[in-house]
């Protein structure tokens, strides 16, 4: 499973891509792709990685802030430009076909039945274990000021699971449970900020959920551009977890 950072800002970092994270992985001899979020400064950063339009399998939306799910309208407005022709899936908690079409046909008024190929809407709750384009899905609602599900997904050698926005719960903590890679939202170093998790809690979580490595996204701006230092020590002193804060267009194999 390869895992590629194409951002990992909030919502309004002038310096990194909103946090969306763009997996790879090979199942049963098939190359399958999943994006995971897509806000609205995401798309051209996932241009930059590949010019095939037939790439991407799967998009999961974590929930509907805008610099999480803003830049679907731009993604699928140029998979129809490139003339794609394979189905693609679109995976999220109950809603999520309303409100997607409803975006595109305010961005682009006209154009969603104009799409070259089908997009298939995959409704998930807490759960809930489904197979999507050959990966096994999982959910749980974690704390946020909106209804937010972290995802976990499966490939039967490797899971990542993947925080969206919020504090984590018991029940994403349980979802998390001996991931080989957790990707969690880290808002603050401290203190704490209603609805968003910080690095020392992450870590914990982490350690707690037995994840083989943790990666820290979603950094509030200011904290990454003034106390990224201190961030750092607080990394450094962790002996017992693997964790990271990635920069856009970084790379994990697992």
């Amino acid at each position: 499973m390869k895992v590629v950072f194409l951002g990992v800002g909030e919502a309004c970092d002038e310096r990194a891509p909103n946090t969306s994270v763009w997996v790879q992985t090979e199942v049963e001899n098939q190359h399958k792709s999943v994006m995971l979020d897509c806000g609205f400064t995401v798309p051209s950063f996932y241009w930059q990685q590949t010019s095939n339009p037939e790439d991407l399998d799967a998009l999961w939306i974590s929930h509907f802030h805008g610099d999480h799910f803003f830049g679907v309208p731009a993604l699928l407005l140029r998979f129809w430009e490139m003339k794609r022709s394979r189905p693609l899936a679109i995976v999220s908690q109950v809603g999520v076909e309303r409100i997607i079409t409803q975006t595109m046909e305010l961005a682009y008024p006209g154009f969603f039945p104009k799409l070259t190929y089908s997009v298939v809407f995959h409704e998930i709750e807490p759960d809930q274990r489904v197979r999507i384009v050959g990966l096994d899905w999982s959910a749980a609602q974690s704390i946020h000021g909106q209804r937010n599900l972290a995802v976990r997904i499966e490939d039967g050698k490797h899971s990542i699971f993947y925080s969206g926005d919020g504090l984590f719960s018991p029940e994403t903590l349980s979802l998390a449970r001996d991931c080989s890679l957790a990707v969690h939202e880290a808002f603050r170093l401290d203190p704490l900020t209603p609805g968003h998790g910080t690095v020392r809690q992450c870590i914990d979580f982490a350690r707690e959920a037995g994840a083989a490595m943790l990666a820290l996204v979603h950094v509030q701006r200011d904290e990454r551009k003034d106390r990224y230092t201190e961030i750092l020590e607080v990394l450094r002193g962790v002996n017992d977890l693997h964790v990271i804060i990635p920069e856009p267009g970084d790379e994990l194999e697992l």
